[in-house]
């Protein structure tokens, strides 16, 4: 067994950038990984590190050198290599040259194509410790950095200036200069607890001599873990429960190495404003855990993870305490002057703010939205005066101080300002809820008025901006329409609404009118918002298959696509449905290489055959009930009663020739396989399903 050791690749820099880092940290061990595997080298487990001056990867039970490889390299062939005389022609010469042998030394070889001349030798395999370098500058090359920096008088770049370097190979270091970095075997610890160096005799050490001497928590899920652990430990010392976002915790994760939490307060005079406020303020401008009671009623205190163990712990509290009054007051005056004008009256001021150039004003997009809202309303029984109410509103606290402030509160401003002016409470809920659901898996707006307003404005916005040429591409969706189109068939699907999206955006678009200048608008907004179901089902765990056959019809209506989905699905489990999807697959070749147009009517006079006989007696008793049920959009029973032709279908195939000779019998048979056919194809293509 080929010798192995441990591994440990650690580069040290100026503060990472706290968002990238966790991205950062994956591609880096994820380029190492390959690196390795590319070289053929067989490795153990890999451990990935990586705090704000760090990135690091422990590779285990790596081999020491790459294993010997034959190298085989075929020359002329035997009648083009030698002359009527047996002497090497210059082809057997020039190839024996270019392998730095005599043509005595090159083999002979037979194959079924003909004897050739082969070279055969053995390429020593290189150790492990001259392939290093160039795998960590290749994998560091190909992180995602938008933009690199350079540092000090050298030409080097990367994402912030590095430091150190560290590549031990067992006990060894291993040789290397990296972005003006010399290998060592020395890391550094905390910046402000142990700024000395650290000597690591083994790769194994590292983690926990960081830990225990450096004061460094390395392991980014360990640390993730520890303030996690910290921040509830002390929510529940001040009574009450933290708000714990996973963003939020991803990024102070990477901004600490040493996480130390501490508990402020604030004057409680400051909860008078809205709690959503003080919370964006806390999270995104200061990084602090908000904390609430046990009836959900935000506390005023907040917790901070400080990336020192103070000797004082009190002056640092005092710190953040006094950075975040400041804003608070400022939330407070915003809240007071906002007051002072009805969100109504906002709504003139909107012609001043462009929705998008050829799109035209905010105050635009309101009256199409509001004529769009009604449309919906009135489709799914909700009330009318109240969307259009809602529509006329739903931009109008963009407008405010308070959103000026603090954008995330765009909606939930709205559904504040809109209860204190007395509108309806299903008005005011659908000002916060147009914007539902604001990221993957968010709730749905709850009233019937948010969801009418939530796909109102999504229409609008999918098809105005696809209908001006700017649809996304794989890395650009400025307008977020990935997530209008999710959005839009979650609110259809889940809300159960019986609405029909080619319906919608055609109304949409006429809304617009010569605003959009692409003829083919709609009909790239339903393929587009179709294709965004792959994913949506994926996650539900239903198979592709299943989704495509169901995507080959392209049903329109979203809740018409989950009852297929739920059909075919359970379809797909039946003792019979690998025998029909076959059948269908074969139906539909047999169809496709017809040239004149399909026959649909079958003529029981030429129906010679007892298994063709009866195929079409079963088909005629089923077709009345199952079409009842098509039409009624009870898919899966349909299905069921379909799954009994199996039979029927498989001696068909067996015993009927349908390509006969005779053209009247060739056609009959034809028109019978276009009605079964049929049948399934009011649900899905059933031949896309794949066993």
């Amino acid at each position: 067994m080929a010798e192995q050791k441990d591994l440990l690749i650690e580069l040290g820099t100026e503060e990472l950038p706290p968002k990238a880092l966790p991205t950062l940290s994956a591609a880096f061990t994820r380029g190492v990984v390959e690196g390795l595997k590319e070289k053929g080298l067989s490795f153990g487990e890999v451990r990935s590190f990586a705090s704000p001056r760090r990135l690091g990867v422990l590779v285990s039970s790596l081999d020491t050198h790459q294993a010997d490889k034959e190298v085989a390299r075929r020359g002329p062939a035997l009648q083009a290599a030698f002359d009527d005389d047996g002497r090497p022609t210059r082809a057997a010469e020039g190839f024996a040259r270019s392998c730095g042998v005599s043509v005595d030394d090159l083999e002979r070889v037979e194959t079924e194509k003909g004897a050739w001349l082969y070279f055969r030798s053995v390429q020593q395999g290189q150790a492990t410790s001259a392939l290093v370098p160039e795998i960590v500058e290749s994998s560091l090359a190909g992180l995602p950095i938008p933009k690199r920096m350079r540092w000090g008088a050298g030409e080097e770049q990367f994402v912030r200036p590095v430091h150190w370097l560290v590549l031990l190979f067992g006990d060894e270091v291993i040789p290397a200069t990296i972005l003006g970095a010399e290998a060592g075997r020395e890391t550094r610890g905390h910046r402000f607890h142990h700024p000395d160096p650290l000597t690591l005799d083994a790769p194994a050490d590292y983690a926990g001599l960081l830990e225990r001497e450096g004061h460094v928590v390395a392991d980014f899920a360990r640390r993730r873990e520890i303030i996690r652990e910290q921040v509830e430990k002390t929510a529940a010392e001040l009574g009450g429960r933290a708000l714990i976002d996973d963003a939020l915790l991803d990024e102070v994760t990477a901004l600490v190495e040493w996480p130390v939490a501490l508990a402020g307060g604030f004057e409680e005079k400051f909860l008078e404003v809205p709690h959503e406020t003080l919370i964006t303020t806390m999270q995104d401008n200061q990084k602090y855990f908000a904390v609430f009671d046990e009836n959900g009623r935000l506390l005023p205190h907040f917790i901070t993870i400080a990336n020192i163990e103070s000797r004082n712990p009190a002056v640092v509290i005092e710190g953040n305490e006094r950075v975040i009054r400041p804003r608070f007051a400022d939330a407070v005056f915003f809240w007071e002057q906002d007051q002072k004008q009805k969100l109504a009256d906002r709504l003139e001021s909107l012609k001043s703010i462009l929705f998008q150039q050829k799109l035209g004003t905010l105050y635009d997009k309101s009256q199409r939205v509001r004529t769009l809202a009604a449309h919906i309303a009135a489709a799914i029984g909700a009330d009318v005066a109240k969307a259009e109410r809602a529509a006329e509103l739903a931009k109008c606290d963009l407008m405010t101080d308070m959103v000026g402030e603090f954008p995330k509160l765009q909606g939930i401003a709205g559904r504040y300002y809109a209860e204190i002016d007395g509108e309806a409470p299903e008005v005011a809920a659908a000002l916060d809820e147009q914007y539902m659901p604001r990221h993957a898996g968010d709730a749905l707006p709850a009233t019937s008025t948010g969801k009418v307003l939530a796909l109102a404005d999504k229409f609008d916005t999918l098809v105005g901006i696809f209908g001006i040429g700017q649809k996304p591409t794989g890395a650009k969706d400025p307008f977020a329409l990935r997530r209008a189109a999710l959005g839009v068939l979650r609110i259809i699907i889940e809300g159960k609404l019986p609405l029909d999206l080619r319906d919608l955006y055609e109304k949409a678009a006429a809304l617009l009118g010569d605003r959009i200048d692409e003829a083919d608008a709609v009909e790239s907004c339903l393929d587009y918002t179709l294709e965004r179901l792959k994913a949506y089902y994926q996650e539900q765990g239903v198979e592709v298959d299943v989704i495509d056959a169901v995507l080959a019809q392209k049903p329109t209506a979203p809740l018409d696509f989950d009852r297929r989905v739920r059909a075919v699905s359970a379809f797909r489990k039946l003792e019979q449905a690998e025998s029909l999807a076959a059948a269908n697959k074969r139906i539909g070749n047999i169809l496709k290489k017809v040239e004149q147009p399909l026959p649909e009517e079958v003529g029981e006079a030429l129906l010679v055959e007892p298994a063709e006989q009866a195929l079409h007696a079963q088909l005629r008793e089923l077709r009345g009930e199952v079409t009842a049920l098509f039409e009624a959009g009870d898919y899966e029973p349909a299905l069921m009663k379909l799954a009994g032709l199996r039979e029927a279908v498989d001696r068909f195939f067996d015993d009927v020739m349908v390509m006969a000779e005779d053209a009247a019998l060739q056609r009959n048979r034809l028109a019978l396989l276009n009605q079964l056919r049929g049948l399934f194809l009011r649900v899905a293509d059933l031949s896309r399903l794949q066993y």
